[in-house]
């Protein structure tokens, strides 16, 4: 061997190399050191296998274990509750899609739908995101999406769109940044160049301030790989000084045509060409991982179920064989479109194809896909009690009607399911309508809580006032008085209707009022369920 070759050797692992073959070499004789070092690799495939030699001979990085991170659809109703264990098995989240305002572009909100405000108040995101970690998990904050306008999209104005990146990761104590670039945004130079200025930005911001921001990309795939643009987009953050931890591929909705496509095997066809190209690229800008190291820096995302084309269905079988494949290889992150989508649809749907964004389109138990990607090793699922939090100290805590943001909970008043209420400091939804079910109490065994836990109430927070439904009430209620069938009064500064002749029994103000009230209130109360 010449001098020159071992110089190179060191910085070279053919291994990490999926085009490398063995050159022919002139036939040399065995030393004894090769021979030992011979013995020693053929014990170890028969002792268990070639995966032990590969991993014996990839020193340079650890392998990773797998972290699952399903989505979920933030702004689509009915209102997914991720921050419960009995709904996301998985316990970590990652939370779609923050997006430009349609009526600010610089401006962030979630879908277009909400402002940051808006959808803490109606959505309660906030105090489920609080809920959610207090139970051991966390969010992952996505931006972007295939549908309204990403930030760095709608937004011209440099910085503008840093603060409202600054403003989300600040807000919501964001730990890892998932940008989702899709459709034209993936080849939009501009808004590219302005993402990358702003991510690298902040994410040095919070480094300084001892808070590490993580930043994932999203792109779509081919069978073969990363489009040229996406593999662009991934070097453009390289470049642009964005420490990037990985590469989530969306292993869907690929159209290769086939009348019944193998979805596992397009799936781990594309990821195997991302590593081959993430490979190449980390050594073109000067930086040679070994495999196991590319390997940890991808991740993947199928769309469970029924894929948006017709042919294409992702199965409970696809999922298990990918989930072997990300812990054979230190896959480093599992999503999944979504969350949402994890359960049968209602109905018949028999040989038919069933696109919905409320359930998966095949024959499966609820959750049945969450279940086998939470068994990844990277983060277990949540060990705590379910719907665990922090309770305040029951004889302590006495509920203030003025100052709690919802009704506060009574044994005797029967709830709906959707309808909010404060208990001991700590706000309830109910899951099914239920009554005399005490919201904090752990269910019997073998049963399922009637109330998900949303989480504290805010020592800052008021009440709010209830919302009158009707105008042009100006009689006040009066003792003594007569009052007939549709006779509508006001008290305490709110509308009520007389639903049968009452006198002298006052309006209630304990919300839910009970069926056999006289009075219909004619306002709308915080934390009760829409009406259709």
């Amino acid at each position: 061997m010449s001098d020159r070759a071992a110089a190179v050797r060191p910085e070279y692992d053919p291994l990490a190399d999926p085009d490398w073959q063995e050159p022919e070499q002139p036939r040399k004789r065995l030393s004894w050191t090769r021979l030992i070092l011979l013995v020693v690799v053929l014990g170890l495939v028969g002792a268990g296998g070639t995966y032990e030699v590969k991993h014996l001979l990839n020193t340079a990085g650890p392998t990773a274990k797998s972290w699952a991170v399903p989505y979920v659809d933030v702004t689509l109703t009915p209102t997914f509750q991720f921050q419960d264990p009995e709904a996301n098995p998985a316990n970590d989240v990652a939370l779609g899609f923050v997006v430009a305002d349609p009526e600010s572009p610089c401006a962030p909100s979630w879908g277009g739908a909400y402002t940051l405000g808006e959808a803490a108040s109606s959505l309660e995101l906030d105090r489920r995101i609080n809920q959610l970690r207090q139970a051991g998990g966390d969010i992952t904050l996505s931006l972007g999406g295939l549908n309204n306008s990403e930030l760095a999209v709608a937004c011209t104005d440099q910085a503008k769109l840093t603060a409202a990146y600054r403003q989300l990761v600040k807000r919501y104590d964001v730990k890892t940044l998932d940008l989702d670039i899709e459709g034209t945004a993936v080849a939009d130079q501009a808004s590219l160049e302005r993402r990358v200025t702003a991510v690298a930005t902040v994410q040095k911001e919070r480094q300084k301030a001892g808070k590490p921001l993580t930043v994932w990309l999203t792109l779509p795939v081919a069978p073969t790989g990363l489009t040229d643009s996406g593999v662009g987009v991934v070097r453009g953050m390289l470049e642009g000084g964005v420490n990037l931890r990985g590469v989530n591929v969306m292993t869907m909705d690929f159209n290769n045509g086939d009348a019944r496509p193998d979805m596992l095997a397009l799936s781990t066809s594309a990821l195997n060409g991302t590593h081959k190209q993430l490979t190449d690229l980390y050594l073109r800008l000067g930086q040679k991982l070994t495999s196991p190291q590319v390997w940890s820096r991808i991740g993947a995302t199928p769309m469970i179920g029924q894929n948006d084309i017709d042919s294409e269905r992702f199965t409970l079988a696809d999922a298990e064989g990918l989930a072997r494949f990300a812990v054979d290889n230190g896959l480093g992150r599992v999503s999944m479109w979504s969350l949402n989508r994890d359960a049968a649809c209602r109905g018949t749907f028999a040989n038919v194809v069933v696109h919905s964004n409320t359930c998966s389109g095949v024959d499966q138990e609820a959750l049945a896909f969450s279940k086998v990607f939470a068994g990844l090793p990277g983060k277990a699922p949540g060990s705590g009690p379910d719907d665990s939090v922090e309770i305040p100290d029951r004889a302590a805590t006495v509920d203030d009607p003025k100052t709690s943001p919802y009704p506060i909970w009574r044994q005797t008043a029967m709830y709906t399911g959707g309808y909010k209420v404060v208990w001991r400091g700590v706000v309830y939804e109910a899951k099914w309508a239920n009554s005399g079910t005490d919201p904090s109490a752990a269910p019997a065994a073998g049963t399922q809580a009637a109330w998900s836990v949303i989480g504290p109430v805010s020592p800052v927070e008021k009440a709010p006032r209830p919302t009158p439904a009707v105008t042009g009430v100006t009689k006040v209620w009066t003792p003594g008085t007569v009052y007939r069938r549709g006779n509508r009064v006001l008290f305490d500064g709110l509308p009520y209707e007389a639903k049968w002749t009452t006198k002298d029994e006052t309006p209630s103000t304990e919300f839910p009022i009970d069926a056999d009230d006289p009075w219909k209130p004619l306002f709308n109360v915080p934390g009760e369920p829409a009406t259709n």
